[in-house]
C-alpha cells in the first residue's frame, strides 16, 4: 500500500493499523518513495557482536569480546 506524507501525519492511527495486519505501507514524498512502515519483528535485530565491513572477515577479531578487552587494557 502507499501513502502520502500528508495522510500519515493526518491518519496515523489507520496506517498503524494497516500495519499491524501485516501489510506494508511506502510512505511517498512529493511522489517519490520515501519510507517504509513494515511490523515490528525481534527477529529482524542483529545477532549479539556481529561483525561487518571490513571487521567481517578479519581473524584477529574472531572473539569480538576478546579483541575488546585487549584495546581497552592498552589504553590503562
Amino acid at each position: 500500500m502507499e501513502s502520502t506524507a500528508k495522510r500519515l501525519r493526518f491518519h496515523t492511527k489507520e496506517l498503524l493499523e494497516v500495519v499491524s495486519r501485516g501489510e506494508e505501507v511506502v510512505i511517498t514524498l512529493r511522489g517519490k518513495p520515501y519510507a517504509r512502515l513494515v511490523p515490528y519483528s525481534k527477529k529482524q535485530s542483529k545477532q549479539k557482536n556481529e561483525l561487518f565491513g571490513i571487521w567481517k572477515d578479519n581473524e584477529k577479531v574472531a572473539n569480538v569480546e576478546e579483541f575488546v578487552r585487549g584495546l581497552r587494557k592498552r589504553r590503562r
